[in-house]
């Protein structure tokens, strides 16, 4: 069979999850319209950071097509009202924002990632200087699918759909007063250095916001998570193990997961909460190494994952499945 015609690789339970092995735009074209409740993904960011992130991507406006591409695919999987969320970089969230704009969603706000544990990737220069900042933030694109005409208004479509609200309660920050219901989402997530232990490493953007208001601890308002080496390697002990670097610029280790763009798990489940229905769907068109689709098997959703690099799939699938267990187990006990 050619390419074009060969089904792709299905792994998973079939019942919880599932990851294809494709291309993103080949697979969504085999999916059904409307099929699923939110898309919640972490495409290319066009800044030459690997080799699906260079070409005609690295371009602003081969960047913007493909952007355009792939979210007018994911217009036609989308319930009415359903939600995406796609993370990106500083320098071409621009273009992601207007590629899934043109692409027929609405832009519904910002979200802003902010984090400690980025190294600089400018180049050094005589006199103190470089080309670049440290990377401390990733913005998020939220946007919706226009709602059902049929249904008119928001409530009537999150009644026939279950899509077009975003589920703020199930979000809302812990309060320090167990009697308070939590503070509303807000739309800044901050997350902990990697080398923040018992306490907060220096740089640690959650320590520096409290830093200036110890009284107050003004982070509290907003989510925090991180990733560590263990959860980035948990459920992989079967595969080989490559030596590589999880920063830019950082010493080497021996890992199997060589994804260079691992998100946090406890982050990814925040957004699963945020935009998919209790028992929905979620799709996930760059799965990766799976933080998504692990995400939502721990919040009691489906999930399809789309990822055409044989590498990253060996990766997602043992972590999925490894905290699909986890899940399995905490749900029985």
């Amino acid at each position: 069979m050619t390419g074009a015609k060969r089904r792709p690789r299905l792994y998973g339970d079939r019942r919880r999850w599932g990851l294809l092995e494709g291309d993103a735009l080949r697979v969504l074209a085999l999916l059904p319209d409307a099929s699923v409740d939110a898309i919640v993904c972490d495409p290319p960011y066009g800044v030459s950071m690997a080799t699906w992130d260079s070409g005609t991507l690295a371009g602003g406006e081969g960047f913007q097509a493909f952007s355009q591409a792939w979210a007018r695919a994911a217009v036609r999987v989308l319930r009415p009202g359903g939600h995406l969320l796609a993370f990106g970089a500083a320098r071409t969230a621009h273009r992601l924002g207007v590629g899934i704009e043109n692409a027929g969603l609405d832009i519904r706000d910002g979200l802003a990632w902010l984090y400690g544990s980025g190294v600089p990737k400018g180049r050094r220069l005589p006199g103190g200087r470089s080309t670049a900042l440290k990377p401390a933030w990733e913005p998020i694109v939220l946007a919706r699918k226009p709602l059902d005409p049929a249904t008119a208004t928001v409530m009537a479509n999150v009644a026939h759909h279950g899509t077009g609200a975003l589920n703020i309660d199930a979000t809302r920050i812990v309060a320090d007063d167990p009697r308070v219901a939590g503070r509303w989402p807000a739309n800044v997530l901050l997350g902990h250095d990697a080398g923040c232990a018992v306490s907060c490493a220096l740089n640690c953007a959650v320590a520096e916001i409290d830093r200036r208001n110890p009284a107050s601890r003004p982070s509290r308002f907003f989510y925090s998570a991180k990733a560590s080496a263990m959860e980035r390697e948990q459920g992989l002990d079967a595969l080989p193990k490559t030596s590589a670097a999880i920063f830019a610029g950082s010493g080497h280790s021996l890992r199997a997961n060589v994804h260079p763009t691992v998100k946090p798990i406890a982050l990814m489940r925040w957004l699963v909460r945020l935009t998919v229905p209790v028992e929905g769907v979620v799709l996930d068109p760059f799965a990766g190494s799976g933080s998504t689709i692990i995400a939502a098997v721990l919040e009691g959703r489906q999930a399809l994952g789309i990822e055409r690099q044989s590498d990253y799939v060996r990766v997602a699938a043992a972590r999925i499945a490894y905290w699909a267990t986890v899940a399995e187990r905490e749900r029985g006990s």
